[in-house]
């Protein structure tokens, strides 16, 4: 294993072979190995010829199916998850446990449980090998700068927020047999979609304290929903909406903050640049001030390789990345909360689902007309 502060490059194994990995995680890594942070030393797929014509195409030396055979062999630092989300805890605590660090595809697990659960395998103390999930949203430069001056106080107190992820997908989309399943895709647009969006509101709202949500089944044939909206009150007194869709033709992602001296706006679809941010000030506010808000410097994109550079820099330092830990759970435990109002009719606190509350190892929590037929006999049994 690497040591902690350590120049030699973290030896990284690419498990899962897939578009995600494909598209967004092989350039993100070929970048950083190309700065001397990274060496790509093995892949792992369930289907051989797959993830041999990974290794091939990308050059690396060790491609296998079988994730324990490699962790066992190669011993790597790092292990990049690209694959279902219902395999994520135990491919994560196979890799923790291996004494190697994970970064994990979005959605994170299925349940606040499995989270829990990998959170348990991590090394002892904090300042070993740990679990961080794939939340490129909060790496962009835009958010920093936004989140600086968030922080600093400098837009005074946010008061009314709004964070919309309205995308469009087609009945050929769900026609994929995991998709639209609890079991295999995790859940619908609040957990699959919009949880870009909602991560990066959370990240810079802060803690949020109760959700009144509301789920709908209203076009697609699937277990999940395929609308979800949600009604927020955070820590700090500020409430705020979030509206998740794939029914949407006209598709957008975006964050609105209402603050006492500005309204900050984010709107792009899949990643944003800095000219994707805009901040309106409020009347009496110093041009100077204005001008020093919209200087938000060099500009780089939110994007797995902006994240993934930070996660290195973290686990060189002997840091914890933000997404990992509570950083991350933050936001499961947020859209756990929003199905269990939604199915309840209920407001849900921060903090309420623990053992022992059916959400708590499944986001359809047994619901009657949402949780698939062999949960709810499996509920009415226990």
């Amino acid at each position: 294993m690497s040591p902690q502060g350590s120049n030699t490059p973290l030896r990284t194994a690419v498990v899962g072979t897939g578009g995600i990995a494909r598209s967004s995680h092989l350039p993100a890594l070929r970048t950083l190995a190309d700065e001397g942070e990274v060496d790509v030393v093995a892949a792992v797929d369930v289907d051989p010829d797959a993830v041999r014509g990974f290794a091939e195409q990308a050059g690396i030396p060790y491609a296998a199916t079988d994730l324990d055979a490699m962790l066992a062999q190669v011993r790597p630092d790092l292990v990049v998850l690209c694959t279902p989300p219902a395999v994520h805890r135990e491919q994560s605590v196979a890799a923790l446990r291996a004494g190697a660090w994970v970064w994990c595809e979005k959605p994170p697990c299925p349940s606040l449980a499995d989270f829990d659960a990998v959170e348990a395998a991590e090394q002892a103390g904090g300042t070993g090998a740990y679990a961080s999930i794939v939340f490129q949203h909060r790496f962009g430069s835009g958010a920093r700068h936004v989140r600086r001056l968030l922080d600093a106080g400098e837009f005074g107190r946010p008061l009314v927020a709004h964070c919309q992820t309205t995308w469009y997908r087609d009945a050929a989309y769900y026609a994929v047999p995991w998709r639209g399943r609890w079991a295999t895709e995790g859940g619908g647009p609040a957990m699959g979609h919009g949880i870009h969006q909602t991560d990066l509101l959370l990240d810079l709202m802060g803690p949020w304290s109760e959700v009144r949500g509301m789920a709908a089944r209203l076009v697609h044939d699937v277990e999940t929903e395929d609308v979800s909206t949600a009604l927020v009150r955070f820590a700090n007194g500020a409430v705020g909406t979030v509206v998740n869709s794939v029914l949407s033709p006209d598709e957008v992602s975006r964050i609105r903050i209402d603050c006492e001296r500005a309204t900050i706006e984010l709107t792009h679809l899949y990643g944003y640049r800095n000219a994707d941010w805009r901040i309106t000030p409020a009347p009496g506010v110093p041009e100077e001030t204005v001008t020093a808000w919209r200087d938000f410097g060099a500009d780089e994109p939110s994007s797995h390789l902006a994240q993934l550079r930070a996660l290195v820099a973290d686990i060189k330092a002997g840091r914890r990345h933000p997404t990992s830990g509570t950083g991350g759970r933050g936001t499961l435990e947020f859209i756990t909360a929003l199905y269990k109002s939604a199915f309840t009719d209920a407001p849900v606190r921060a903090g309420e689902i623990g053992p022992g509350d059916p959400y708590y190892t499944a986001l359809h929590g047994g619901a009657q007309g949402w949780a698939p037929a062999e949960a709810r006999k499996e509920e009415a049994s226990a």
